[in-house]
C-alpha cells in the first residue's frame, strides 16, 4: 500500500512526562488506543503530526517517513537528562476502512478514517484523497505546512488532536490565545472545484489574495482560506473554486 511511514519507539522511565511536555494532546498510559497529537514551534506553528500509543513498556509514534529524521533530531534536543532513549523501528503501519484486523486500533480522527495496524499486513484500496477531502482531513505535507500552519486554523480542534485541559507544551500559549479568539478568520475548509489545479496553487478573489489549494477529488478540494474574502466565485489558476 504504500503507506510512508516511520514509528519510532520511546523508552525509559521518563518517556511519558517527556511526551507530555512537548506534544499538543495528552499521550496514552494504557495500550489499545492510539492518539493524534503534534510537535509545534515555541511561537506554536506545526512541525509535524503522529499517532502515539503505549505498551508496557514503551511509547510509540508514528509519524510521516518524511518528517521522522527531524522529529526525531527535535525530541532528542528536548531530552536533556531525561531518562528517555528514541529510536526509529523497522515496524510497518498499514490503515483500512474495511473489517477491523485483529489488533488493529481506531483512527481518533475521524469515525471514517478506519483503523491503524501496526507490524501486520492487510490489504485495503481506500481512497484516502476523497475522504481526506470529504471530511477536510488534512495531511503532512501537503495541508500541514512545517513552521507555517497553526493547528486550529488546520482543524486540530475537530480531529481530537489538541487537549486544552492538559498542562504545559511546546506552543501551547499560541495555541490557547487563538483557542480563545472569537473566530478564527482563516482556516482549511472543503470547497467546490471545477477544473484542477496543482497542490498549493494561490486562491484570488477578485484580484485579491484569498488563499490557497490544496488536495482535490472529485469536483472537491481542501483549501485554506481567508474567510473574509473567500465570497463568491474564486480562481486557482484555470480552476473555479466556490465555497
Amino acid at each position: 500500500m504504500g503507506h510512508n511511514r516511520s514509528i519510532l519507539r520511546i523508552t525509559g522511565a521518563d518517556r511519558r512526562g517527556f511526551l507530555q511536555g512537548l506534544v499538543t494532546n495528552a499521550v496514552p498510559e494504557a495500550p489499545g488506543s492510539l492518539a493524534y497529537a503534534a510537535l509545534l514551534t515555541p511561537q506554536g506553528k506545526y512541525l509535524a503530526d503522529f499517532f502515539l500509543w503505549a505498551e508496557d513498556e514503551a511509547l510509540f509514534l508514528d509519524a510521516d517517513r518524511d518528517q521522522a529524521p527531524d522529529l526525531l533530531k527535535r525530541l532528542s534536543l528536548y531530552k536533556l537528562r531525561s531518562k528517555v532513549a528514541i529510536e526509529v523501528t523497522g515496524i510497518t503501519a498499514v490503515r483500512g476502512t474495511g473489517p477491523v484486523p485483529e489488533g488493529a486500533m481506531t483512527d481518533p480522527r475521524h469515525p471514517s478514517l478506519g483503523w491503524r495496524l501496526y507490524g501486520a499486513d492487510a490489504k485495503d484500496d481506500t481512497d484516502w484523497d476523497a475522504l481526506r477531502v470529504a471530511h477536510c482531513i488534512p495531511e503532512a505535507g501537503r495541508e500541514l505546512i512545517p513552521e507555517e500552519t497553526y493547528i486550529l486554523e488546520a482543524g486540530f480542534e475537530r480531529l481530537n488532536g489538541v487537549d486544552f485541559k492538559k498542562g504545559c507544551y511546546v506552543g501551547q500559549e499560541v495555541t490557547a490565545r487563538m483557542k480563545h479568539r472569537t473566530t478564527l478568520r482563516k482556516g482549511l475548509t472543503t470547497v467546490t472545484v471545477e477544473g484542477d489545479a496543482p497542490i498549493g496553487t494561490p486562491i484570488d478573489a477578485d484580484g485579491k489574495a484569498a488563499g490557497v489549494l490544496y488536495t482535490q477529488s472529485g469536483g472537491r478540494g481542501i483549501a485554506y482560506l481567508r474567510f473574509d474574502r473567500a465570497t463568491g466565485a474564486m480562481a486557482a489558476g484555470n480552476a473555479r473554486v466556490t465555497r
